[in-house]
């Protein structure tokens, strides 16, 4: 079985599973969303807010594929850029933090580690541009109010992959993750290396060198 992880583009936008490719819940601020959908086709909104992301920001989202095929997502920002964050009882997200919107796994691959490897690449995404943590929105009630079962995260999710609970909420606590703590000890030791040597892999680094020959003494 092949993993693959990606970054979200305007190409691998269209492999995010329905009904969230259609999704504007965090993207638009509550009345524009509701608009947009009435408009009967919110997925024109949710690529033009990837497209302006994007450009302004960088990369956003990842995908994670099973042999080929989409298995499961998790998109990410500024607080800026996410209008409906400020809508939630427990924020705002802390200054020196991006914010993780919506995470979701294929049920069919649901328990095989994913989500875990979706954490773990916006962890060394964000550690790269220096941000220093990632804050996320939680529900301890999923699936209780059906327009928001698959925008806002169950709670378990983030607790399972190293978050923490920073502003406690009986429906909406907002936790948070410091990034070092997401990424395994040989991963950080390749970041630091790729910091330090640039573009010289370890592999070079560490070759021998060639012993001198007798005429250049």
């Amino acid at each position: 079985m092949s993993r693959r992880l990606v970054n979200l583009t305007l190409d691998t936008l269209e492999d995010l599973p329905n009904p969230c490719r259609q999704c504007v819940y965090w993207e638009l601020d509550p009345v524009s969303a509701e608009r947009a959908c009435a408009s009967g086709d919110p997925g024109l909104e949710k690529e033009a807010w990837v497209s302006q992301t994007l450009l302004e920001w960088g990369s956003c989202g990842k995908l994670v594929y099973v042999d080929g095929m989409p298995a499961g997502f998790v998109m990410y920002a500024p607080p800026a850029y996410v209008p409906r964050s400020m809508a939630f009882p427990t924020s705002p997200v802390s200054a020196d933090a991006a914010l993780l919107t919506t995470a979701k796994v294929v049920p069919a691959f649901a328990g095989g580690g994913l989500g875990r490897m979706l954490v773990q690449g916006v962890a060394r995404d964000l550690t790269k541009r220096g941000v220093k943590a990632i804050e996320a929105f939680g529900d301890t009630k999923p699936g209780e109010h059906e327009d928001e079962a698959a925008c806002v995260a169950p709670v378990d999710f983030f607790l399972s992959v190293g978050f923490k609970t920073v502003r406690p909420h009986p429906r909406y606590p907002r936790l948070r993750l410091e990034l070092r703590t997401a990424l395994s000890w040989k991963s950080d030791v390749e970041y630091a290396l790729e910091k330090l040597l640039g573009s010289m892999s370890p592999e070079k680094l560490l070759r021998p060198i060639p012993a001198t020959s007798s005429a250049e003494n």
